[in-house]
């Protein structure tokens, strides 16, 4: 690993108290620094944060994409820009020391983009809802059709180069940010690659799959960046 580069975590959180120390104590050493954005919580998720090490943003706007973006907004003002961003969910489905392995192409083999696949066969029992395998499988199998994408998740543990990541000009405030970004990486030509990853069940109840309401509106978003770009092919 190269140590030279310089790597910030982004993790919006919502009400994760429970599980967000937890987060932040797998991160791997070789992360310069730990973004929560507390995306409105009511609980003790900021408290938890910054006594685990983290530099913590308030976003009061509800929304997975505000708060992605409040973070790229902070990391903007900073002096020392960083070479990748990596983005991790504040639940502890993923596992945060897994982190080396999302990088190392960007730093071994100068790929723009990884995301973190979560594979079946790695995949705890009942930690992925019927509804987000099928939506996944959707997702992805239209954007293969429309893009030959390679694609087959839109997992949420990532890593990005941050001039690239500057140069998608991301804007989706809620749960297409995810698909937005794959797309955009597809439309501009960037290399990517996925990296089969571990997921489990998360801490606490999930504010997308955890709810028919976000489920559906999740499932609406990422339909409509896919059929968006799709027309402007």
């Amino acid at each position: 690993m190269n140590s030279q580069l310089l790597i910030k975590v982004i993790i919006p959180a919502y009400n994760e108290a429970d599980s967000i120390g937890l987060v932040i104590k797998d991160i791997p050493n070789v992360v310069d620094e730990v973004i929560v954005v507390s995306n409105n919580s009511t609980d003790t998720t900021e408290a938890t944060a910054t006594q685990a090490g983290a530099t913590v943003l308030k976003e009061n706007r509800r929304g997975y994409g505000f708060a992605c973006l409040k973070g790229m907004d902070y990391i903007s003002q900073q002096e020392n820009k960083p070479d990748i961003v990596v983005f991790l969910d504040g639940d502890y489905s993923d596992y945060p020391e897994q982190l080396t392995q999302i990088v190392a192409p960007i730093i071994n083999q100068d790929i723009d983009f990884v995301i973190g696949a979560r594979d079946k066969k790695l995949r705890e029992a009942g930690s992925m809802t019927g509804p987000q395998v099928f939506g996944n499988w959707l997702a992805t199998s239209l954007m293969k059709i429309m893009f030959n994408s390679r694609f087959t998740d839109l997992g949420p543990f990532r890593a990005i180069k941050y001039e690239k990541l500057l140069a998608l000009e991301m804007e989706d405030q809620t749960y297409g940010w995810t698909v937005e970004m794959q797309l955009k990486a597809l439309k501009t030509g960037y290399s990517y690659k996925e990296i089969p990853v571990k997921y489990r069940n998360r801490i606490g109840v999930s504010k997308v799959s955890g709810t028919v309401k976000g489920a559906i509106f999740a499932g609406v978003k990422i339909l409509t960046w896919i059929f968006k770009y799709g027309l402007k092919k």
